[in-house]
Protein backbone atom coordinates (compact mmCIF):
# COMPACT_ATOMS: atom_id res chain seq x y z
CA UNK A 1 0.00 0.00 0.00
CA UNK A 2 1.31 3.47 -0.79
CA UNK A 3 2.42 5.98 1.80
CA UNK A 4 -0.52 8.23 0.90
CA UNK A 5 -3.12 5.53 1.47
CA UNK A 6 -1.72 4.49 4.86
CA UNK A 7 -2.60 7.67 6.82
CA UNK A 8 -5.90 7.83 4.94
CA UNK A 9 -6.76 4.36 6.19
CA UNK A 10 -6.15 5.55 9.73
CA UNK A 11 -8.12 8.73 9.30
CA UNK A 12 -11.14 7.29 7.48
CA UNK A 13 -12.70 4.19 9.12
CA UNK A 14 -13.30 2.35 5.87
CA UNK A 15 -12.37 -1.23 4.85
CA UNK A 16 -8.98 -1.62 3.20
CA UNK A 17 -8.40 -3.87 0.20
CA UNK A 18 -6.10 -6.85 0.43
CA UNK A 19 -2.45 -6.16 -0.33
CA UNK A 20 -1.98 -9.33 -2.38
CA UNK A 21 -4.93 -8.54 -4.65
CA UNK A 22 -3.20 -6.94 -7.64
CA UNK A 23 -6.38 -6.38 -9.62
CA UNK A 24 -8.10 -4.39 -6.85
CA UNK A 25 -7.56 -0.62 -6.83
CA UNK A 26 -7.93 1.31 -3.57
CA UNK A 27 -10.52 3.98 -4.29
CA UNK A 28 -10.55 6.75 -1.69
CA UNK A 29 -13.30 9.32 -1.50
CA UNK A 30 -12.38 12.55 -3.27
CA UNK A 31 -12.55 15.75 -1.20
CA UNK A 32 -13.23 18.57 -3.63
CA UNK A 33 -15.68 21.50 -3.57
CA UNK A 34 -16.42 23.14 -6.94
CA UNK A 35 -16.33 26.91 -7.32
CA UNK A 36 -20.11 27.24 -7.32
CA UNK A 37 -20.28 25.63 -3.85
CA UNK A 38 -17.55 27.75 -2.28
CA UNK A 39 -20.05 30.27 -0.88
CA UNK A 40 -21.64 30.13 2.54
CA UNK A 41 -25.15 29.90 1.12
CA UNK A 42 -24.25 26.92 -1.12
CA UNK A 43 -21.80 25.09 1.14
CA UNK A 44 -22.62 21.60 2.40
CA UNK A 45 -20.48 21.95 5.53
CA UNK A 46 -21.22 23.65 8.82
CA UNK A 47 -19.75 26.72 10.48
CA UNK A 48 -16.98 26.01 13.00
CA UNK A 49 -17.79 27.13 16.50
CA UNK A 50 -14.28 28.50 17.12
CA UNK A 51 -10.78 28.48 15.67
CA UNK A 52 -9.72 25.51 17.82
CA UNK A 53 -12.43 23.22 16.42
CA UNK A 54 -11.68 24.45 12.92
CA UNK A 55 -7.97 23.59 13.26
CA UNK A 56 -8.94 20.01 14.16
CA UNK A 57 -10.68 19.73 10.79
CA UNK A 58 -7.68 21.37 9.07
CA UNK A 59 -5.26 18.81 10.51
CA UNK A 60 -7.63 15.99 9.55
CA UNK A 61 -7.71 17.15 5.91
CA UNK A 62 -3.92 17.59 5.90
CA UNK A 63 -3.31 14.03 7.10
CA UNK A 64 -6.13 12.21 5.29
CA UNK A 65 -4.74 12.53 1.77
CA UNK A 66 -8.28 12.87 0.36
CA UNK A 67 -7.39 16.07 -1.49
CA UNK A 68 -4.78 16.25 -4.25
CA UNK A 69 -4.45 19.66 -5.95
CA UNK A 70 -2.73 18.17 -9.02
CA UNK A 71 -5.91 16.25 -9.86
CA UNK A 72 -7.53 19.56 -10.80
CA UNK A 73 -4.64 21.72 -12.08
CA UNK A 74 -1.09 21.37 -13.35
CA UNK A 75 0.49 24.15 -11.31
CA UNK A 76 0.67 25.25 -7.69
CA UNK A 77 1.24 23.14 -4.56
CA UNK A 78 1.24 19.37 -4.92
CA UNK A 79 -0.49 18.60 -1.60
CA UNK A 80 -2.15 20.03 1.47
CA UNK A 81 1.14 20.63 3.30
CA UNK A 82 2.67 22.52 6.19
CA UNK A 83 2.44 25.93 4.51
CA UNK A 84 -1.31 25.53 4.01
CA UNK A 85 -1.69 24.54 7.68
CA UNK A 86 0.32 27.60 8.70
CA UNK A 87 -1.91 29.91 6.66
CA UNK A 88 -4.98 28.24 8.18
CA UNK A 89 -3.50 28.88 11.61
CA UNK A 90 -3.23 32.60 10.77
CA UNK A 91 -6.85 32.63 9.61
CA UNK A 92 -7.98 30.97 12.85
CA UNK A 93 -6.65 33.98 14.78
CA UNK A 94 -8.70 36.54 12.82
CA UNK A 95 -12.17 37.57 13.94
CA UNK A 96 -13.83 38.28 11.61
CA UNK A 97 -11.89 36.27 9.08
CA UNK A 98 -10.94 38.97 6.58
CA UNK A 99 -7.33 38.25 5.59
CA UNK A 100 -5.72 40.67 3.17
CA UNK A 101 -3.33 39.24 0.59
CA UNK A 102 -0.64 41.72 1.66
CA UNK A 103 -1.07 40.70 5.30
CA UNK A 104 -0.61 36.99 4.49
CA UNK A 105 2.35 37.77 2.25
CA UNK A 106 4.01 39.67 5.10
CA UNK A 107 3.37 36.92 7.65
CA UNK A 108 4.38 33.98 5.44
CA UNK A 109 7.01 35.49 3.15
CA UNK A 110 5.26 33.99 0.11
CA UNK A 111 4.41 35.60 -3.19
CA UNK A 112 0.94 36.83 -4.05
CA UNK A 113 0.28 33.88 -6.37
CA UNK A 114 1.40 31.37 -3.72
CA UNK A 115 -0.91 32.87 -1.09
CA UNK A 116 -3.83 32.78 -3.54
CA UNK A 117 -3.09 29.12 -4.31
CA UNK A 118 -3.21 28.12 -0.64
CA UNK A 119 -6.46 30.04 -0.08
CA UNK A 120 -7.89 28.21 -3.08
CA UNK A 121 -6.87 24.90 -1.49
CA UNK A 122 -8.75 25.78 1.69
CA UNK A 123 -11.84 26.68 -0.32
CA UNK A 124 -11.70 23.53 -2.47
CA UNK A 125 -11.46 21.32 0.62
CA UNK A 126 -14.56 22.93 2.12
CA UNK A 127 -12.65 24.57 4.99
CA UNK A 128 -13.42 28.11 3.82
CA UNK A 129 -16.52 29.63 2.25
CA UNK A 130 -17.03 33.12 0.87
CA UNK A 131 -19.25 35.50 2.82
CA UNK A 132 -18.19 38.55 0.81
CA UNK A 133 -15.78 38.39 -2.09
CA UNK A 134 -13.21 41.18 -2.21
CA UNK A 135 -13.19 43.75 -4.98
CA UNK A 136 -10.75 46.29 -6.36
CA UNK A 137 -11.95 49.80 -7.14
CA UNK A 138 -10.25 52.12 -9.56
CA UNK A 139 -8.03 54.56 -7.70
CA UNK A 140 -8.69 52.96 -4.30
CA UNK A 141 -7.31 50.14 -2.15
CA UNK A 142 -8.38 46.54 -2.67
CA UNK A 143 -11.13 45.26 -0.38
CA UNK A 144 -10.32 42.00 1.43
CA UNK A 145 -12.64 39.01 1.15
CA UNK A 146 -14.50 37.82 4.24
CA UNK A 147 -14.61 34.07 4.85
CA UNK A 148 -16.52 31.71 7.08
CA UNK A 149 -14.50 28.92 8.67
CA UNK A 150 -16.31 25.70 7.72
CA UNK A 151 -16.06 22.06 8.76
CA UNK A 152 -16.60 19.73 5.79
CA UNK A 153 -19.31 17.08 5.87
CA UNK A 154 -16.64 14.42 5.19
CA UNK A 155 -15.05 15.23 8.55
CA UNK A 156 -18.29 14.54 10.43
CA UNK A 157 -18.83 11.29 8.51
CA UNK A 158 -15.27 10.03 9.07
CA UNK A 159 -15.29 10.62 12.85
CA UNK A 160 -18.92 9.72 13.43
CA UNK A 161 -19.93 13.19 14.65
CA UNK A 162 -23.67 13.62 15.05
CA UNK A 163 -25.21 17.04 14.33
CA UNK A 164 -28.66 18.47 14.96
CA UNK A 165 -30.54 21.43 13.53
CA UNK A 166 -31.99 23.23 16.54
CA UNK A 167 -33.84 25.84 14.51
CA UNK A 168 -35.80 24.48 11.59
CA UNK A 169 -35.96 27.86 9.86
CA UNK A 170 -32.18 28.40 10.06
CA UNK A 171 -29.83 27.43 7.17
CA UNK A 172 -28.24 23.98 7.12
CA UNK A 173 -24.76 25.32 7.81
CA UNK A 174 -25.85 26.40 11.33
CA UNK A 175 -26.31 22.86 12.63
CA UNK A 176 -24.60 22.04 15.93
CA UNK A 177 -22.77 18.99 17.30
CA UNK A 178 -24.82 16.64 19.46
CA UNK A 179 -22.41 13.71 19.96
CA UNK A 180 -19.57 11.59 18.61
CA UNK A 181 -19.14 7.87 18.00
CA UNK A 182 -16.86 5.82 20.22
CA UNK A 183 -14.70 4.89 17.25
CA UNK A 184 -13.87 8.54 16.55
CA UNK A 185 -12.92 9.61 20.08
CA UNK A 186 -9.33 8.41 19.87
CA UNK A 187 -8.79 10.14 16.56
CA UNK A 188 -10.42 13.32 17.89
CA UNK A 189 -7.97 13.32 20.81
CA UNK A 190 -5.03 13.12 18.40
CA UNK A 191 -6.42 15.98 16.33
CA UNK A 192 -6.92 17.98 19.51
CA UNK A 193 -3.22 17.70 20.36
CA UNK A 194 -2.31 18.96 16.89
CA UNK A 195 -4.79 21.83 17.07
CA UNK A 196 -3.39 22.85 20.47
CA UNK A 197 0.11 23.28 19.05
CA UNK A 198 1.19 26.21 16.93
CA UNK A 199 2.84 25.44 13.59
CA UNK A 200 5.95 27.46 12.90
CA UNK A 201 6.51 29.40 9.75
CA UNK A 202 8.18 27.14 7.15
CA UNK A 203 11.82 28.16 6.74
CA UNK A 204 12.23 26.85 3.23
CA UNK A 205 9.84 26.18 0.43
CA UNK A 206 9.06 22.61 -0.49
CA UNK A 207 10.49 21.86 -3.90
CA UNK A 208 7.89 21.68 -6.65
CA UNK A 209 9.51 18.43 -7.83
CA UNK A 210 9.11 16.68 -4.46
CA UNK A 211 6.59 13.82 -4.44
CA UNK A 212 3.18 14.29 -2.91
CA UNK A 213 3.99 11.66 -0.25
CA UNK A 214 6.76 13.82 1.19
CA UNK A 215 4.41 16.81 1.46
CA UNK A 216 1.81 14.76 3.30
CA UNK A 217 4.48 13.27 5.57
CA UNK A 218 5.79 16.79 6.25
CA UNK A 219 2.37 17.83 7.49
CA UNK A 220 2.41 14.89 9.88
CA UNK A 221 5.99 15.41 11.17
CA UNK A 222 6.07 19.23 11.39
CA UNK A 223 7.72 21.10 14.28
CA UNK A 224 5.10 22.59 16.56
CA UNK A 225 4.95 24.69 19.71
CA UNK A 226 2.28 25.31 22.30
CA UNK A 227 -0.50 27.75 21.41
CA UNK A 228 -2.26 30.03 23.88
CA UNK A 229 -6.04 30.04 24.15
CA UNK A 230 -6.12 33.82 23.87
CA UNK A 231 -7.11 34.70 20.31
CA UNK A 232 -6.37 38.19 19.05
CA UNK A 233 -8.48 39.88 16.36
CA UNK A 234 -5.57 41.11 14.26
CA UNK A 235 -2.26 39.58 15.45
CA UNK A 236 0.87 41.70 15.04
CA UNK A 237 3.51 39.01 15.52
CA UNK A 238 4.10 35.26 15.68
CA UNK A 239 5.09 34.31 19.21
CA UNK A 240 6.93 31.17 20.30
CA UNK A 241 6.64 29.20 23.49
CA UNK A 242 7.39 25.82 24.91
CA UNK A 243 5.63 22.58 24.00
CA UNK A 244 2.70 21.59 26.21
CA UNK A 245 0.63 18.43 26.29
CA UNK A 246 -3.11 18.32 25.55
CA UNK A 247 -5.61 17.29 28.14
CA UNK A 248 -8.17 14.52 28.17
CA UNK A 249 -11.19 14.35 25.90
CA UNK A 250 -14.79 14.97 26.92
CA UNK A 251 -18.28 14.91 25.48
CA UNK A 252 -19.78 17.60 23.19
CA UNK A 253 -19.96 20.55 22.52
CA UNK A 254 -17.35 20.31 19.81
CA UNK A 255 -15.03 22.94 21.29
CA UNK A 256 -14.68 20.66 24.37
CA UNK A 257 -14.35 17.29 22.62
CA UNK A 258 -10.62 17.36 23.31
CA UNK A 259 -9.51 20.34 25.36
CA UNK A 260 -6.64 21.12 27.68
CA UNK A 261 -4.55 24.03 26.48
CA UNK A 262 -2.14 25.60 28.93
CA UNK A 263 -1.14 29.23 29.03
CA UNK A 264 2.43 30.41 28.87
CA UNK A 265 3.60 31.50 32.38
CA UNK A 266 5.55 34.54 31.16
CA UNK A 267 4.15 37.22 28.81
CA UNK A 268 6.01 37.80 25.59
CA UNK A 269 7.48 41.16 24.68
CA UNK A 270 7.64 42.54 21.20
CA UNK A 271 11.08 42.80 19.68
CA UNK A 272 10.10 45.65 17.38
CA UNK A 273 11.69 48.20 19.75
CA UNK A 274 14.02 48.15 22.73
CA UNK A 275 12.28 47.98 26.07
CA UNK A 276 9.35 45.96 24.76
CA UNK A 277 7.62 48.96 23.13
CA UNK A 278 6.24 48.55 19.64
CA UNK A 279 6.99 50.92 16.83
CA UNK A 280 4.07 53.22 16.09
CA UNK A 281 2.17 52.52 12.91
CA UNK A 282 0.36 55.05 10.71
CA UNK A 283 -2.62 55.50 13.01
CA UNK A 284 -0.43 55.60 16.11
CA UNK A 285 1.63 58.49 14.72
CA UNK A 286 -1.57 60.44 13.98
CA UNK A 287 -2.84 60.04 17.53
CA UNK A 288 0.57 60.89 19.00
CA UNK A 289 0.73 64.16 17.03
CA UNK A 290 -2.87 65.00 17.97
CA UNK A 291 -2.21 64.43 21.67
CA UNK A 292 0.88 66.67 21.60
CA UNK A 293 -1.03 69.42 19.77
CA UNK A 294 -3.84 69.44 22.34
CA UNK A 295 -1.25 69.72 25.12
CA UNK A 296 0.92 72.49 23.64
CA UNK A 297 -1.64 74.72 21.87
CA UNK A 298 -3.94 76.60 24.24
CA UNK A 299 -6.77 76.97 21.74
CA UNK A 300 -6.85 73.18 21.18
CA UNK A 301 -7.17 72.23 24.84
CA UNK A 302 -10.28 70.19 25.45
CA UNK A 303 -10.66 69.14 21.82
CA UNK A 304 -11.24 65.49 20.96
CA UNK A 305 -7.94 63.72 20.26
CA UNK A 306 -9.46 61.39 17.58
CA UNK A 307 -10.92 64.41 15.77
CA UNK A 308 -7.59 66.27 15.85
CA UNK A 309 -5.87 63.09 14.63
CA UNK A 310 -8.21 62.98 11.65
CA UNK A 311 -7.69 66.71 10.90
CA UNK A 312 -3.87 66.40 11.09
CA UNK A 313 -3.70 63.04 9.29
CA UNK A 314 -2.00 64.44 6.17
CA UNK A 315 0.86 66.18 7.99
CA UNK A 316 1.25 63.23 10.37
CA UNK A 317 1.57 60.83 7.44
CA UNK A 318 4.17 63.17 5.91
CA UNK A 319 6.34 62.85 9.05
CA UNK A 320 5.61 66.22 10.67
CA UNK A 321 6.29 66.79 14.37
CA UNK A 322 4.52 69.12 16.76
CA UNK A 323 7.37 71.63 16.31
CA UNK A 324 6.84 71.62 12.55
CA UNK A 325 3.11 72.26 13.02
CA UNK A 326 3.72 75.14 15.45
CA UNK A 327 6.20 76.74 13.05
CA UNK A 328 3.69 76.46 10.19
CA UNK A 329 0.88 77.94 12.32
CA UNK A 330 3.11 80.91 13.21
CA UNK A 331 3.54 81.87 9.57
CA UNK A 332 -0.02 80.92 8.64
CA UNK A 333 -1.47 83.15 11.36
CA UNK A 334 -3.71 82.48 14.34
CA UNK A 335 -7.09 83.95 15.23
CA UNK A 336 -7.64 85.98 18.41
CA UNK A 337 -10.97 84.32 19.22
CA UNK A 338 -11.38 80.60 18.45
CA UNK A 339 -14.86 79.09 18.42
CA UNK A 340 -13.99 75.60 17.19
CA UNK A 341 -10.38 74.54 17.46
CA UNK A 342 -10.57 71.52 15.15
CA UNK A 343 -12.19 73.55 12.38
CA UNK A 344 -9.59 76.32 12.61
CA UNK A 345 -6.78 73.74 12.59
CA UNK A 346 -8.24 72.12 9.46
CA UNK A 347 -8.24 75.51 7.68
CA UNK A 348 -4.71 76.39 8.77
CA UNK A 349 -3.23 72.99 7.83
CA UNK A 350 -4.88 72.82 4.40
CA UNK A 351 -2.16 72.07 1.83
CA UNK A 352 0.68 72.41 4.37
CA UNK A 353 2.22 69.04 3.47
CA UNK A 354 2.50 70.14 -0.16
CA UNK A 355 4.20 73.48 0.60
CA UNK A 356 6.72 72.23 3.18
CA UNK A 357 7.19 68.91 1.44
CA UNK A 358 10.83 68.30 2.45
CA UNK A 359 12.59 68.12 5.84
CA UNK A 360 14.89 70.96 4.77
CA UNK A 361 11.97 73.33 4.20
CA UNK A 362 10.45 72.40 7.54
CA UNK A 363 13.78 72.94 9.31
CA UNK A 364 14.09 76.40 7.72
CA UNK A 365 10.55 77.28 8.83
CA UNK A 366 11.40 76.21 12.40
CA UNK A 367 14.49 78.44 12.43
CA UNK A 368 12.50 81.45 11.23
CA UNK A 369 9.79 80.78 13.80
CA UNK A 370 12.30 80.56 16.63
CA UNK A 371 13.96 83.78 15.44
CA UNK A 372 10.59 85.54 15.52
CA UNK A 373 9.90 84.24 19.03
CA UNK A 374 13.29 85.52 20.22
CA UNK A 375 12.69 88.95 18.67
CA UNK A 376 9.26 89.17 20.32
CA UNK A 377 10.74 88.18 23.68
CA UNK A 378 13.42 90.89 23.46
CA UNK A 379 10.81 93.48 22.49
CA UNK A 380 8.68 92.61 25.52
CA UNK A 381 11.71 92.92 27.80
CA UNK A 382 12.51 96.32 26.28
CA UNK A 383 8.95 97.56 26.83
CA UNK A 384 8.84 96.36 30.45
CA UNK A 385 12.20 97.92 31.17
CA UNK A 386 11.13 101.25 29.67
CA UNK A 387 7.88 101.25 31.65
CA UNK A 388 9.74 100.43 34.85
CA UNK A 389 12.29 103.18 34.34
CA UNK A 390 9.52 105.66 33.57
CA UNK A 391 6.97 104.97 36.30
CA UNK A 392 8.66 102.95 39.03
CA UNK A 393 11.89 104.91 39.53
CA UNK A 394 12.74 107.21 42.46
CA UNK A 395 10.38 110.19 42.52
CA UNK A 396 12.07 113.59 42.17
CA UNK A 397 10.37 116.58 43.80
CA UNK A 398 9.29 119.39 41.44
CA UNK A 399 11.55 122.44 41.15
CA UNK A 400 8.71 124.95 41.12
CA UNK A 401 8.05 126.61 44.51
CA UNK A 402 4.33 126.82 43.86
CA UNK A 403 4.12 123.07 43.30
CA UNK A 404 6.19 122.41 46.44
CA UNK A 405 3.75 124.56 48.48
CA UNK A 406 0.82 122.54 47.11
CA UNK A 407 2.53 119.24 47.95
CA UNK A 408 3.43 120.36 51.47
CA UNK A 409 -0.12 121.53 52.09
CA UNK A 410 -1.43 118.14 50.97
CA UNK A 411 0.90 116.33 53.36
CA UNK A 412 -0.17 118.62 56.23
CA UNK A 413 -3.81 117.89 55.51
CA UNK A 414 -3.20 114.12 55.57
CA UNK A 415 -1.35 114.38 58.91
CA UNK A 416 -4.15 116.45 60.45
CA UNK A 417 -6.76 113.88 59.38
CA UNK A 418 -4.71 111.07 60.91
CA UNK A 419 -4.45 112.94 64.25
CA UNK A 420 -8.16 113.81 64.44
CA UNK A 421 -7.91 117.27 62.92
CA UNK A 422 -10.35 118.83 60.52
CA UNK A 423 -13.19 116.76 59.09
CA UNK A 424 -12.92 115.13 55.74
CA UNK A 425 -15.64 117.30 54.26
CA UNK A 426 -13.69 120.40 55.17
CA UNK A 427 -10.64 118.84 53.59
CA UNK A 428 -12.66 118.16 50.47
CA UNK A 429 -13.75 121.79 50.33
CA UNK A 430 -10.18 122.89 50.83
CA UNK A 431 -8.74 120.47 48.27
CA UNK A 432 -11.29 120.95 45.54
CA UNK A 433 -10.84 119.66 42.03
CA UNK A 434 -7.34 119.81 40.74
CA UNK A 435 -8.54 120.35 37.21
CA UNK A 436 -10.65 123.36 38.21
CA UNK A 437 -7.92 124.98 40.35
CA UNK A 438 -6.38 127.97 38.67
CA UNK A 439 -2.64 127.45 38.72
CA UNK A 440 -0.05 130.12 38.74
CA UNK A 441 2.03 130.71 35.60
CA UNK A 442 4.94 128.75 37.15
CA UNK A 443 2.97 125.47 37.52
CA UNK A 444 3.92 123.82 34.21
CA UNK A 445 5.12 120.64 35.95
CA UNK A 446 1.82 119.93 37.72
CA UNK A 447 0.03 120.42 34.40
CA UNK A 448 2.37 117.88 32.82
CA UNK A 449 1.72 115.40 35.65
CA UNK A 450 -2.04 115.71 35.18
CA UNK A 451 -1.73 115.19 31.41
CA UNK A 452 0.49 112.14 31.93
CA UNK A 453 -1.94 110.67 34.47
CA UNK A 454 -4.87 111.14 32.09
CA UNK A 455 -2.97 109.33 29.33
CA UNK A 456 -2.18 106.44 31.66
CA UNK A 457 -5.78 106.11 32.78
CA UNK A 458 -6.88 105.82 29.15
CA UNK A 459 -4.51 102.82 28.84
CA UNK A 460 -5.58 101.29 32.16
CA UNK A 461 -2.40 102.32 34.03
CA UNK A 462 -2.58 103.86 37.53
CA UNK A 463 1.07 103.73 38.50
CA UNK A 464 1.65 107.50 38.54
CA UNK A 465 -1.40 108.33 40.68
CA UNK A 466 -0.95 105.47 43.14
CA UNK A 467 2.71 106.38 43.68
CA UNK A 468 1.57 109.41 45.73
CA UNK A 469 -0.07 109.42 49.12
CA UNK A 470 -3.88 109.62 48.94
CA UNK A 471 -4.02 113.23 50.16
CA UNK A 472 -1.22 114.33 47.88
CA UNK A 473 -2.85 112.61 44.91
CA UNK A 474 -6.12 114.46 45.65
CA UNK A 475 -4.31 117.78 45.86
CA UNK A 476 -2.30 117.29 42.65
CA UNK A 477 -4.61 115.32 40.33
CA UNK A 478 -8.05 116.09 41.70
CA UNK A 479 -10.89 113.94 42.95
CA UNK A 480 -12.07 112.82 39.50
CA UNK A 481 -8.75 111.34 38.38
CA UNK A 482 -8.21 109.67 41.76
CA UNK A 483 -11.71 108.14 41.62
CA UNK A 484 -11.04 106.74 38.15
CA UNK A 485 -7.70 105.28 39.30
CA UNK A 486 -9.34 103.53 42.26
CA UNK A 487 -12.08 102.13 40.01
CA UNK A 488 -9.50 100.69 37.60
CA UNK A 489 -7.61 99.09 40.48
CA UNK A 490 -10.78 97.43 41.79
CA UNK A 491 -11.57 96.04 38.34
CA UNK A 492 -8.02 94.75 37.89
CA UNK A 493 -8.15 92.86 41.21
CA UNK A 494 -11.57 91.36 40.52
CA UNK A 495 -11.81 87.71 39.33
CA UNK A 496 -14.77 88.58 37.09
CA UNK A 497 -12.88 90.92 34.76
CA UNK A 498 -9.72 90.75 32.67
CA UNK A 499 -7.80 93.79 31.47
CA UNK A 500 -5.64 93.45 28.37
CA UNK A 501 -3.14 95.95 27.05
CA UNK A 502 -2.72 96.64 23.36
Amino acid sequence: MSAVAAPAAVMVPSPRPAVDDADTVAVLPVLFVPEASQWLSTSSGRIAGDGYSWMQAVHWVAGSGLYQPRRHRSHGPRAFGQTTVFIAQLLAELSPCRPGIEYLMRRTGLTRRAVQNHLQILRETGLLAYIVKGTRQRGGPAQASEFARMIPREFDVALGIRTVQRNEDAPAYTRAVSGIAEAGRELMAKLAKKAARKVRKPRSKTSSKAPAKASVRGAEQQVVTAVSDEVRCTPMQVGTSTVSSAGATSLPPESKLASGVSKSPTPKKSKAKAGGRRKLNLVGRRFQLARELTQELDWLRGCSVPRIAWVARNVADAGWTVTDVKAWLHFRGEAAHVRRGSGLLAVLLAGAENILDTPAKRADAIEQWRGALEAARRDRIRQVRARTERYEGDWQPPTSRAVLREVEAAFDQVRELEHGGRHQDQGQDHVGDGQDTVLEPGDEEITALIATAEGELMQGETTLITSFEPGTALRIFGAELVRRARQINRLANSSLTTIRYR
